[in-house]
């Protein structure tokens, strides 16, 4: 399974924008897509969740400001994210879950940077 994330960018503050995540290799239908991000000088946190029926899970630190969806048919996991704040800043980076012989694997994309400035 190889993920390819993208959309990253350099934006100001108030602006938004959108990543991507396309999976590809042996998909099976029970699995989970989530975006997670790193900032400088902290530990990775999950942002958003969603399963393959589309229920979600946000952080608390993104709610009502950033959205996630996801394309079975193509694959593909989306973080909608709007009213960018400095606080925003960091590498994102998209996980793809899957059962496989009956155990949760975990695949991670290469990571998009995103930058907010004030």
């Amino acid at each position: 399974v190889q993920l390819q994330a993208s959309g990253g960018g350099l934006v100001q503050a108030g602006e938004s924008l959108r990543l991507s995540c396309a999976v590809s290799g042996s998909i099976f239908s029970q699995n989970v897509m989530a975006w997670y991000r790193q900032a400088p000088g902290k530990q990775r946190e999950l942002v958003a969740d969603i399963g393959s029926t589309g229920s979600t899970i946000y952080a608390d630190s993104v709610k009502g400001q950033f959205t996630a969806s996801r394309d079975n048919v193509k694959n593909t996991v989306y973080l909608q994210m709007n009213n960018l704040k400095p606080e925003d800043t960091a590498v994102y980076y998209c996980k793809f879950r899957q059962v496989e012989r009956r155990s949760w694997v975990d695949y991670w994309g290469q990571g998009t940077e995103v930058t907010v400035s004030s």
